[in-house]
Formats: C-alpha cells, structure tokens, sequence
C-alpha cells in the first residue's frame, strides 16, 4: 500500500451550495480544478469543513462522485465517512468505496462518548469491512472524544489503519504517537496553525482549511517544511498565521465559506444550525483578506 501518496497538503474541501440549499455541483467542480492546478496533493470530500453533518447519505455519495470524477485521477481523494454509529459508519464506508474513493477519513465518534476500547473496536470494525486505507480523525473538541496515544498505536498495528488526522491539540500526545507510531503510519496535522510544529517534529502533513483559501501558498509552506526548508516554511507560516486564525473566528466552515464569497468563488450560503457570519466577524475577515490581497 503507498501511504506517500496521502503526505502534504490534503484540502478538507468546502461544499457549495445554491440559495436553495442545493449541493451547486458547477463550483465545487470549479474549487477541484483550482486546487489541483495550484499544487494541492490530495482532495477530501465530506470532512467537516464539507458540512458533511448536513448532508444526507445519498448527498455524501453525490459530493464524492463529483469530485471524484473532476479529479480524474490526478490526485487521491479521501472520503469522509465517520459517525457516530458503527454500522452506518460501515455503510458509509463502503459508499465511498463504491463511490470510487481512494481512502477513508474516519472521525471518532461524536456524543456518545466511547471509552478506549469502544474506539478501538468501532475503528477495527469499519477497517474489517472494507479493503481501503483509513485515516482516523482525532477531534476532541467536536466529538467530547479523544483517541488517546495508546489506542493510537493499538490501531496501527491494523493492516489498513494507516494514518491519524490529529486535531487534538495536544502537543505532548502528538509527540509520542510520532515517537512510537510504526514506519508504515502518517501523522497528519488536523489544525493548520500548527502543521509547521507538527511537520518540524516528524509528521507528515496537513489535512487543511486554509487550502480552500490559498491551495497553493499553504502547499509550497507544506512542502518547504518537509523538505528541510525551514526559513521558506516558516516565512510562509509567519504570512498565514492571521488567516489561519480568523478562520475560526466563528465556526468553521463560516469563515473560509465566507472567504471564498469574499474572493468570488462562491456563494456564502450554509445549512442550519450554520447561519451567515457577523457583520463584525465579515469586518476582520475582509482585513485579513486585503493584507494577503486575496480581495
């Protein structure tokens, strides 16, 4: 299995939508295009920053054939297909398989509230029911759940477990993941902000917001970092910083959605419970904009 092909920047890509509320297929085949040709390595469908929670089964399997489709094999694409329920998280799974994903972005489950071993038998339960490689995605401060180290490493040793989104925050438990995982499992960075530390201390990139804004400033910061050129990555990082932070000025996908209206790419339309940014958040996020004049 070549897990290399999942280092870099992989783009938690935004879902589009009409006024209607409409999956807009005509843009988000646009937003592909934009970030393959400015140098995006792998392209995510139905992550958080997708709204995936507002979309329904038939809708997660319509976003992932577009872009599956769009990327016509010119770079993977990864697939979310996490709940926070076993056996629909296996149908998930396997839709995406069908749907012709190449991997598997599985979050813990959210709510519910799993101890260790419910994580570890959930994750090896969706592993044995497809032949796909799978990510996990460790975000405690959405799913009141975190993927501690140990049971990190445990899942490892699973033969298509190949990688975590960490997301967790936790610098210390990042550390020993990357300092215990196996050869043959990637540590990905899940906050932008600090994919530079993450990649300094072994990780092997990013699965990003910001990359909807700017696919192909973030991807050359990615990339500096892990080929050893430290002051590229870090000028880059340095450049991005206020980006990266507004982008959770309020919930994320609010702000990068509303970036990209600001840029014209789409429009600023989301699903409840997610509404339009406020006039103040609009505000600094246009200033951030111009700085980098991206508006």
């Amino acid at each position: 299995m070549n897990i290399s092909q999942f280092r870099g920047t992989t783009v938690a890509q935004v879902t589009p939508f009409d006024a209607a509320g409409q999956v807009e297929e005509s843009q988000l085949r646009m937003l592909v295009d934009r970030q393959i040709e400015q140098g995006t390595d792998v392209l995510l469908a139905c992550g958080t920053t997708g709204e995936s929670v507002t979309l329904n089964r038939e809708e997660k399997v319509q976003v992932a054939k577009i872009i599956i489709d769009q990327a016509a094999g010119r770079v993977p694409v990864l697939c979310g297909a996490g709940t926070n329920d076993t056996r629909d998280a296996i149908h998930l799974t396997q839709d995406a398989e069908k749907a012709g994903a190449d991997a598997i972005l599985s979050v813990t489950p959210y709510y519910n509230k799993p101890t260790q071993e419910g994580l570890y038998q959930h994750f090896k339960a969706i592993a044995a029911e497809t032949h796909l490689p799978i990510i996990l995605y460790n975000v405690p401060g959405r799913t009141g759940a975190n993927i501690s180290t140990e049971t990190a490493l445990r899942l490892a040793e699973i033969d298509n477990i190949i990688g975590v989104k960490e997301a967790s925050g936790n610098m210390s438990q990042i550390m020993q993941i990357l300092r215990n995982r196996p050869a043959d499992f990637l540590v990905l960075s899940g906050d932008d902000a600090l994919s530079l530390a993450i990649i300094a201390m072994g990780g092997d990139g990013t699965i990003s917001v910001v990359a909807n804004e700017v696919p192909g400033l973030f991807s050359q910061m990615v990339h500096s970092a892990l080929d050893g050129k430290w002051d590229k990555a870090r000028e880059l990082h340095n450049k991005l910083l206020p980006l990266m932070e507004i982008n959770f000025i309020e919930t994320n996908p609010i702000p990068v959605k509303t970036a990209l209206s600001m840029m014209g790419l789409i429009e600023d339309n989301f699903r409840l419970p997610l509404v339009k940014m406020t006039p103040k958040s609009r505000v600094q996020l246009m200033s951030v904009l111009h700085e980098l004049n991206l508006v």
